[in-house]
């Protein structure tokens, strides 16, 4: 399987690749810019005046990780 990335200038080529995916020819997936953990993050951080960095969560939560699989 190959997959392309296509930058869509005409409306009428999204449909023409609808068309092609009812054929089944083709499989269309749309891809997420933002992921929904950095959206929480942002909304969170909004209501706070000091908050942790994703690198302070990152390492808190390997620490967690570690310790949860010592045991």
């Amino acid at each position: 399987m190959e997959s392309l990335r296509i930058d869509i200038i005409n409306p009428k080529a999204k449909s023409l690749l609808k068309d092609l995916a009812d054929l089944d020819l083709i499989r269309i997936k749309t891809v997420k810019i933002k992921s929904e953990f950095i959206e929480l993050l942002e909304k969170l951080r909004i209501n706070s005046d000091e908050t942790p960095s994703l690198d302070e969560i990152s390492t808190e939560v390997d620490a967690v990780r570690k310790a949860r699989y010592e045991d």
